[in-house]
């Protein structure tokens, strides 16, 4: 079952600071087309740190290989689809050069459960063979070199960076994306953009922390169809103008005479 954000709980990280004393709302219109100003960015954080204290990954490995190999399958997929594959796929395979020996073709039977099946194969077979030639088998800690292996780009090399190397990185999927965007702690057209803003405007002692939060936050609360508001702990910093009432409950017919 997904996990359930709380909204009283204080996180260990970071060590909550006072909070700044918050003013009226603004009219709707002003607060959608504004950016979040640097104590409500505090303040949101804050509270999402609340509302998820044991923030990590969703993806299950046991080592930076195993985790680049679960971040490369996860592209356009769910953690939990992949999660369902990859201890077979371990199993079989728990370093390059057993990925190698493996084979795409046994690679590819062995999470066709996913999208995008065949091209992940071949790209996680490929990335082993680059960094069993190229790192003596170890995943690189640096983004440059992440992103010359097979099926990796800038989120994923963000995601091994932040987990397995301990880099303060935001990493920015499609939920991050939609959250920044609509609360207004950092908007932008492309993914970069946005990564850029997040960069630029989260405290860095959050930011290692944050994008676990903020992809929690994203995919099971601030869902993309009807966020659902009356369950967020960041309302009240959060700048989204259309916020989603609690839903009225069915009414029940009165019994019959």
């Amino acid at each position: 079952m997904p996990p359930k954000p709380r909204s009283s709980t204080t996180a260990s990280a970071p060590a909550p600071q006072a909070r700044p004393a918050r003013k009226a709302a603004a009219p709707a219109a002003a607060r959608a087309k504004r950016d979040m100003k640097p104590p409500e960015i505090r303040a949101f954080l804050l509270d999402l740190a609340r509302a998820w204290p044991d923030a990590k990954t969703e993806l299950v490995y046991t080592t930076p290989f195993t985790l680049l190999v679960a971040v490369v399958l996860s592209a356009q997929a769910t953690d939990a689809s992949v999660n369902r594959v990859t201890p077979a796929l371990f199993a079989a395979a728990p370093t390059p050069a057993a990925m190698v020996a493996l084979g795409e073709e046994a690679v590819a039977q062995l999470i066709r459960t996913i999208g995008l099946w065949r091209s992940k194969a071949h790209n996680v077979v490929e990335l082993s063979r680059q960094l069993l030639a190229e790192h003596d088998g170890a995943v690189p800690g640096t983004r440059e070199a992440l992103e010359k292996l097979a099926g990796v780009g800038r989120k994923t090399a963000n995601v091994v960076l932040s987990v397995a190397f301990d880099q303060p990185t935001v990493p920015v999927d499609t939920h991050v994306f939609r959250l920044a965007n609509r609360s207004g702690l950092g908007r932008g057209r492309t993914v970069e953009a946005v990564e850029k803003a997040l960069e630029r405007r989260i405290p860095q002692e959050m930011k290692q922390e944050s994008h676990h939060w903020m992809i929690l936050q994203g995919r099971y609360v601030c869902k993309a169809r009807k966020p659902e508001c009356w369950r967020c702990a960041a309302q009240e910093p959060c700048l989204y103008p259309d916020k989603t009432p609690l839903p009225t409950p069915p009414r029940r017919a009165s019994a019959a005479a």
